[in-house]
């Protein structure tokens, strides 16, 4: 069945007692007033903090809840769900994701410098967001009580709620200055505030300068706060602009990663990020260090690894490529991605309800005079409770002489205003203690005593007189104030996570760095050279197996001086000079040759003109070797090297090596042979063999014919059938080379490394014929059976144990065919000295 419609009446059918009322508006004048009242509205309401105690009114509200429903610190967590529904039902008629949000950034410990609320579960990172409400839990953190404390002795100002039906604080009385501590920033209507975060301990400190020395100057108050202190530390380059913010509300300074180079594996070097910019996170460097690599901008980068995690907090590795200087790729990287950020601070803050821009002092007074206010209406109330309770203590004590009166008063009393009036009358009380009284249940008659009350009364007699004299004197009240923000900083204070400096580290570094074409003409800093050039260089090899090389400023013998306080692995077995970028040759035990390049090797400090190759990695990093084989040195590939061996075989090999491959044999040994020294050898230079029997024998380096790679060598030295080649090296005409030979003494206590150590010029030893027996060493002592070091070279060379700690040698030199000077220390490894 259709429905029936209705006719549309006629005109003459309306009502015609309708007076009509058409009121004409300008449309510029209503928009003008409607978007100035939004716009006070979002900057009073919303976006912009007090500038008492720092909180925006959804945080002072959130704060204000939590304290009410009673989530202290010691208390249990509650679903954040819960705080935001009371929040939003009583206080904050807004959605419930705005209130979430600024509870969840009141947790945040790196967004927050001292955070505010406990949460429990998934708060969110710098790259990532938070949980839903309804999994995350919070509480109140320990910070929060010092801005909600005392709320209940009136000591701020209560407002009504949005329907009248609660009050909330129009302010929280605030125990430190939160607004420095922790920052702010928001964007209102033709307005914006970012504030930076400070340390408690510095902020309170100047503020307790300020509260002792009103008319302290910038510079006075600067002293005590140098800079911000950004939550996850970092380096904040540049201190102008800061300086520029505390004067005048407004400033912009550099924020950059706290790194470190460091040797990541044994052949990569690498930049380790530890802490990063304020609101940077990791995922968004890696993002912008992938985007500079594939646009070009960035170089010498060869992978960037993620080590972060909640243990070890913030490690980001970023590998290089071999042959780029690290510093100069870390100044790129603050070129191109967020390893350096600039903060802009805007200190915008509600000042009795009007925004405005503010210096540091400003903060600091209308803070300090908050406090002062607070402080100064609590004392009012206490002092107030206290004489209230004191009038009713000195009620009872009138009363209590005499209680048995009181009972029958009040029993033969007819009504409460009778007996109210006689006991005015025959105690002389007041209507306020009669009434005290008559409150009174007989059972609570029973724990009064008079010493009691007296005891009472005394103290609160103290109480008043010093409540009173904090009111009656100014200092007083200001020094309570100081002491109280002293306690506060004693009780919640960290130290400073930001490291301040005034220089560009990166920057001085480039200007400190001349080009040596470029000197004559007076032309310094022209910036960090991306690429590692060229430079001379030492390649070394410890007697503990350890692999190095010098930086180039130290790229000859003359810039490596001997320090007077040695160090670990100070002994080396080869020291090959070479290029940054070029390639040494390390020749093993078995006779084959590995090529090495320079650049993969790490680079080791040179300490007091010394390197130290402490910091240098095992060979075997780099090497790759065979069961029972050996680094027995290196040798450089562009000159001609000869090789002794165990059953006394010399060869010298041309540099005529493969350049398609890596590794390659040097010498053709026989049966259990074995090589024990490398030395490069020009045809003047003298070869030296020294045995375990104590023979040595040098001869002429013109003596043997250099070979190609597959020759089996020459007859170097005659051996007895029990003896064998313990050194072979090689010394140039004239160079002061000395013979350093050790004897151990037979059935000596482990580890009491007694024996003879002997130090002979070389020059005393006759040059005799290549495959002859040679001279005597070393004669032995008592006990003494065969040599167990030996060495050859520039001296007087260096002796180390086996853990590194350098030896003693003999100062005076001993003769040719004499017996070396007894030494009760423990000699591993004997090398070169560089100077």
């Amino acid at each position: 069945m259709a429905a029936r419609r209705k006719a549309t009446p006629s005109r003459e059918e309306f009502p015609t007692d309708v007076v009509e009322n058409i009121v004409d508006i300008d449309v510029s004048s209503e928009m003008e007033t409607s978007f100035l009242e939004y716009s006070y509205s979002v900057i009073y309401s919303r976006a912009l903090p007090d500038a008492r105690d720092g909180l925006k009114p959804v945080q002072r509200r959130i704060l204000y809840m939590m304290m009410q429903m009673g989530l202290r610190p010691d208390r249990g967590h509650v679903k954040s769900a819960r705080v935001v529904g009371e929040v939003m039902g009583k206080l904050h008629p807004h959605g419930d994701g705005a209130i979430y949000d600024a509870m969840v950034r009141l947790a945040q410990s790196f967004a927050m410098r001292l955070p505010l609320v406990d949460g429990h579960g998934n708060f969110g990172s710098v790259d990532d967001g938070p949980a839903a409400a309804r999994y995350t839990e919070a509480r109140m953190a320990p910070a929060a009580q010092a801005l909600t404390g005392d709320l209940d002795e009136d000591v701020v100002d209560f407002v009504p709620n949005y329907d009248n039906q609660f009050t909330q604080p129009g302010v929280l009385p605030a125990a430190f200055p939160n607004l420095l501590v922790n920052g702010s920033s928001g964007i209102a209507v033709g307005m914006a505030t970012n504030m930076p975060p400070h340390n408690l301990r510095e902020v309170i400190a100047g503020a307790r300068h300020l509260i002792e020395n009103p008319q302290a100057s910038l510079d006075d108050v600067m002293r005590f706060i140098p800079g911000p202190d950004l939550p996850t530390g970092g380096v904040i380059a540049g201190l102008a602009g800061i300086r520029d913010a505390y004067a005048t509300g407004r400033g912009t300074f550099r924020t950059r990663a706290r790194t470190s180079i460091e040797q990541v594996t044994p052949r990569k070097q690498g930049i380790v990020v530890t802490e990063l910019p304020y609101l940077v996170g990791v995922e968004k460097v890696i993002d912008k260090i992938k985007d500079g690599v594939q646009s070009k901008k960035l170089s010498g980068i060869s992978d960037v690894v993620d080590l972060t995690d909640r243990k070890n907090g913030t490690r980001l590795v970023i590998e290089l490529k071999n042959g780029f200087n690290p510093h100069a790729v870390l100044q790129s990287l603050h070129k191109h991605t967020p390893l350096e950020d600039s903060f802009g601070i805007n200190n915008v803050a509600l000042v009795q309800g009007q925004p405005q821009t503010l210096g540091l002092l400003e903060l600091l007074r209308v803070y300090v005079d908050h406090r002062i206010d607070v402080v100064r209406r609590r004392t009012e109330y206490r002092l107030r409770r206290s004489q209230d309770r004191l009038h009713l203590v000195e009620g009872l004590l009138l009363a209590i002489v005499d209680i048995d009166e009181v009972i029958q008063i009040v029993r033969g009393s007819d009504e409460t205003a009778q007996a109210r009036e006689r006991l005015m009358t025959v105690f002389d009380l007041t209507e306020l203690q009669a009434n005290h009284i008559l409150e009174l249940r007989l059972r609570q008659l029973t724990k009064f005593s008079r010493i009691e009350l007296e005891s009472e009364r005394d103290e609160l007699q103290r109480r008043i007189a010093e409540l009173t004299a904090v009111l009656g004197s100014d200092a007083r009240l200001r020094s309570l104030v100081s002491d109280e923000l002293d306690e506060v900083a004693e009780r919640y204070g960290t130290d400073r996570r930001t490291r301040l400096t005034d220089t560009d580290e990166l920057a001085a570094l480039a200007a400190s760095v001349t080009d040596p074409a470029a000197a004559a003409g007076g032309k310094k800093g022209l910036g960090l050279a991306l690429e590692i050039a060229d430079d001379p260089c030492w390649v070394l090899l410890s007697t503990s197996g350890r692999l190095g090389r010098t930086p180039g400023s130290a790229g000859g013998r003359e810039q490596l001086a001997t320090p007077s306080k040695r160090t670990k692995h100070d002994a080396f077995a080869s020291l090959v000079p070479c290029t940054a970028r070029g390639e040494v040759g390390a020749v093993t035990s078995t006779g084959r040759m590995i090529r090495v390049n320079v650049m993969d090797l790490p680079q080791v400090e040179v300490r007091a003109g010394f390197p130290d190759l402490a910091g240098g990695s095992a060979a075997g990093e780099f090497l790759s070797l065979g069961k029972g084989e050996r680094l027995v040195a290196l040798a450089p590939l562009n000159r001609v090297i000869a090789l002794g061996t165990l059953r006394g075989v010399v060869k010298r090999v041309q540099p005529e090596y493969p350049l398609n491959r890596d590794d390659w044999e040097g010498i053709s040994l026989k049966g259990d042979d074995e090589v024990v020294g490398v030395t490069a050898a020009a045809d003047d230079d003298a070869l030296v063999f020294v045995t375990r029997q104590a023979k040595l024998l040098t001869f002429d380096a013109g003596k043997v014919r250099p070979q190609g790679r597959a020759g089996g060598g020459v007859a170097g030295v005659k051996l007895a059938e029990d003896d064998a080649v313990l050194f072979f090296g090689s010394a140039a005409p004239g160079d002061g080379s000395v013979v350093v030979t050790v004897a151990p003494t037979e059935g000596s206590l482990p580890g009491s490394g007694a024996a003879s150590v002997k130090v002979t010029p070389l020059e005393e030893y006759p040059a005799k014929g290549r495959a002859t027996g040679g001279v005597r060493a070393h004669r032995f002592l008592k006990g003494e059976q065969e040599l167990s070091l030996a060495w050859v070279g520039r001296g007087p060379g260096r002796a180390v144990s086996a853990a590194g700690v350098a030896r003693s040698l003999p100062t005076e030199h001993g003769a040719r065919d004499g017996s070396g000077v007894p030494v009760n220390q423990s000699i591993d490894a004997v090398g070169p000295a560089l100077a």
